[in-house]
């Protein structure tokens, strides 16, 4: 028992400490360490951002669509400086659909909120219709999804709990799903928020001057029910907020945040949150193709019960985004922080920033306690598929700024197999690019290959191959602004680099940003077994 006790302290020990270590990106941080702040914040792919407070503390979920796991949750203390706490969602549901990967599917535009003691998230498939997981301790499990209402279409739904204790879910509509967009729906649902319970009444059609309307966020103030949408479309849109003393309105419309004379294309989505102190904020993405939908923060106020966000700077009365600020005041100074990109496989399992391209199977990888190294599998690829499109085992994470390098050192271990087995370092899209070790009679070589339109199931070409002296290698792979020119790189020292194959420009995917990370794969003829070992992967400068 002594033992067992000891061991659970250092347990627990381990979790706490991992949970409070800070991590400082070297590519992209937002504090100045001045008291002003840059945007983004989050210069990564946290599409449609929302944000609640609870208490003195911030958290923030995202779209994930079909990767897995799904639902990011971010925790901040001061708005500015994030960590990676979890996910909301381990595993896509429903579960066989989503073991395949599903682009461009799965969560859309989640609304996360804070009631009696627990928080929600709600948010829409728009295959399947409008979930909601909750919990009581954002930092652990969350309850299994509940189908609160079915339907194709249905998306970018948000909850608001009335002051008389009704319950209403605000949503919009998926026009390739519905064969109709541009409609916000208010419908009431039971006092525990887990069903629909009518048919729903449309308060808003944006058809005539705010096309596209979506991305509903629900709030009350003063009496009045706001809904915050974004119109005009993902790149080249603007805020829409609608008011009314009654739920099912008629709502007043007014255009509050554009890009104007800015550099910020959108903005679109958001959420509204505010300090203890009585501050508004507003969190918004804007789309930067590759690189993905990055979290913008926006300073805001309030004017005759409308809000204004960031600042007038042509004085036409609409809001345009900042490009930096000084920081929300919460009482007190945070140390800077970021969410970790570099994984040096130390702990009892992968960093949280990883994420699957579908529901991970068990088999595709193993991280012991005590090992310093991950360990994939070589998963023999789905049949008659051309390249890595849809293939599941893709080990992959968010790009995390306009300029980065990636690294790792990856030994290939085929076991009995005289060809087929793969691994290597990726940068995955629509078209993507890859580094891999393989191997055949004749001993180990490296491939950088290319598939362009791999959404369209072209087949991999090879630019250059190059014969190794053992099973293992260093890759790497710089990606350089404005473009996002990625050029990959090998070594068998560790210490000297030579540039392999051809620049190439990274394509983002369906809806989401472009991602780097790691693979290991197995043609359908080769022999069952075989694995890579990856003893870092490591983001910087």
């Amino acid at each position: 028992m002594h033992i067992l006790f000891c061991l659970l302290t250092v347990l627990t020990s381990s979790m706490i400490l991992a949970q409070t270590k800070s991590y400082v990106s070297d590519v992209w941080v937002a504090d100045q360490g001045d008291g002003t702040y840059k945007n983004p914040i989050l210069h990564a792919d946290y599409s449609d951002p929302d944000v609640v407070r609870v208490g003195e503390d911030y958290f923030m979920t995202a779209s994930s669509f079909n990767v897995a796991p799904g639902l990011p949750i971010l925790h901040s203390k001061d708005m500015v400086n994030w960590e990676l706490i979890n996910h909301a969602l381990q595993t896509q549901v429903p579960e066989e659909t989503f073991n395949v990967p599903q682009h461009g599917n799965g969560v859309w535009a989640p609304a996360i909120r804070y009631h009696k003691g627990e928080i929600y998230i709600y948010w829409g498939d728009p295959d399947f219709g409008i979930y909601m997981v909750k919990t009581k301790d954002a930092y652990g499990t969350w309850d299994a999804p509940v189908l609160v209402m079915e339907g194709k279409g249905l998306i970018d739904p948000c909850p608001l709990w009335d002051d008389n204790g009704d319950v209403y879910l605000v949503h919009a509509y998926a026009g390739s799903r519905r064969g109709v967009k541009s409609l916000l729906t208010v419908n009431k649902m039971n006092a525990d928020g887990t069903k629909v319970i009518d048919k729903g009444i449309h308060v808003f059609d944006g058809h005539d001057h705010h096309d596209t309307v979506e991305g509903s966020k629900f709030y009350k103030r003063n009496g009045y029910y706001y809904i915050f949408a974004p119109a005009g479309g993902v790149a080249t849109g603007w805020q829409v907020i609608l008011r009314s003393k009654n739920v099912y309105g008629p709502y007043e419309e007014k255009v509050v945040l554009e890009q104007g004379s800015t550099e910020i294309n959108g903005p679109h989505q958001g959420a509204w949150v505010d300090t203890p102190s009585g501050e508004s904020w507003f969190f918004h993405f804007q789309d930067v193709g590759p690189v993905g939908r990055i979290v913008h923060l926006q300073p805001m106020r309030w004017k005759n019960d409308w809000p204004l966000m960031g600042e007038d700077f042509d004085g036409n009365g609409v809001g345009e985004p900042v490009k930096s600020h000084k920081k929300p005041n919460v009482g007190k100074t945070y140390p800077i922080q970021t969410p970790v990109e570099t994984d040096t496989f130390e702990g009892f399992d992968i960093g949280l920033q990883w994420q699957w391209h579908a529901n991970n199977d068990v088999v595709w990888h193993a991280k012991l306690p005590g090992d310093d190294h991950l360990r994939l599998f070589s998963i023999k690829v789905p049949e008659d598929v051309p390249n890595l499109w849809m293939v599941p085992n893709l080990l992959l994470q968010k790009i995390p700024a306009p300029e980065f390098t990636a690294s790792t050192k990856i030994t290939l271990i085929p076991e009995e197999a005289k060809e087929g087995k793969t691994a290597g370092l990726i940068v995955m899209g629509m078209d993507y690019a890859t580094l891999r070790i393989s191997h055949n009679r004749d001993g180990y070589f490296l491939r950088q290959t290319e598939a362009i339109h791999a959404i369209r199931e072209n087949e991999e070409r090879v630019n250059e191959e190059v014969k190794l002296k053992s099973n293992s290698a260093y890759f790497k792979v710089e990606v350089s602004a404005p473009d996002t020119m990625c050029q990959f790189f090998y070594s068998e020292n560790g210490k000297r680099y030579k540039k392999i194959g051809k620049p190439f420009k990274a394509r983002e995917g369906k809806w989401i940003g472009a991602k780097v990370g790691l693979f290991c794969v197995s043609t359908q003829e080769a022999k069952r077994g075989g694995y890579a070992d990856v003893e870092y992967f490591k983001i910087s400068k």
